[in-house]
């Protein structure tokens, strides 16, 4: 039996990038021994990145998409949502 993460908050550290793509490396939370790598297109960041910066994936709920978040707009949404 295969189980699905339905909520996740990952962290990643943007390796290398050009025009068009970043390298990344992306860590769980905690962090493990192992990390992943991926190619994501730079559109798919809300922010400019450039190498060494971090950002989140979140994933909230099942039915929810994943989110990315860049490390800048963190406190953003900390003063944002105040629990009302």
């Amino acid at each position: 039996m295969t189980t699905v993460l339905t909520t996740f908050l990952l962290i990643g550290t943007v390796d290398s990038k050009d025009d068009f793509f970043a390298t990344v490396e992306i860590n769980t939370n905690p962090q493990t021994q192992e990390f992943g790598q991926a190619v994501m297109p730079l559109g798919a960041f809300p922010c400019k990145v450039s190498e060494g910066d971090n950002f989140f994936i979140l994933k909230l709920t099942e039915d929810s998409l994943p989110v990315i978040i860049c490390k800048d707009q963190v406190g953003e949404i900390v003063k944002t949502n105040v629990g009302e």
